[in-house]
């Protein structure tokens, strides 16, 4: 079993910055690829950005390439979310999750993902 805990929303005007993070807690921290998804209201959740094991590789949504990093420590327990240049279109609830996967595996789409956190809300004024 795994617990993560996610932190960093808040509201930011566009154009702004945020850092969000995710602590996990339980089974070793390293047996897992960590992503991010988002819902914004009446929407599907969304694939945002993944990163393996590792952490040598990652992947990110077109949507925000260029404007969002994924990373992790995994001596810290904790995936993190860089979020720059924000648009109110990344206006959302954003999800942290963990997969027990391969190595060098970067799972993007939700049903591959088997912890969840409860999620932080992210909200860019215009």
């Amino acid at each position: 079993q795994v617990q993560l805990v996610e932190s960093g929303g808040g509201l930011v005007q566009a154009g702004g910055s945020l850092r969000l993070s995710c602590a996990a807690s339980g089974r070793t921290f390293g047996s897992f690829a960590m992503g991010w998804f988002r819902q914004a209201p009446g929407k599907e959740r969304e694939f945002v950005a993944a990163i393996s094991r590792s952490g040598g590789s990652t992947s990110y949504a077109d949507s925000v390439k260029g404007r969002f990093t994924i990373s992790r420590d995994n001596a810290k327990n904790t995936v993190y979310l860089q979020m720059n240049s924000l648009k109110p279109e990344d206006t959302a609830v954003y999800y942290c999750a963990a997969d027990y996967t391969g190595w060098n595996t970067i799972p993007t789409m939700p049903r591959e993902y088997d912890y969840w956190g409860q999620g932080t809300q992210v909200t860019v004024s215009s």
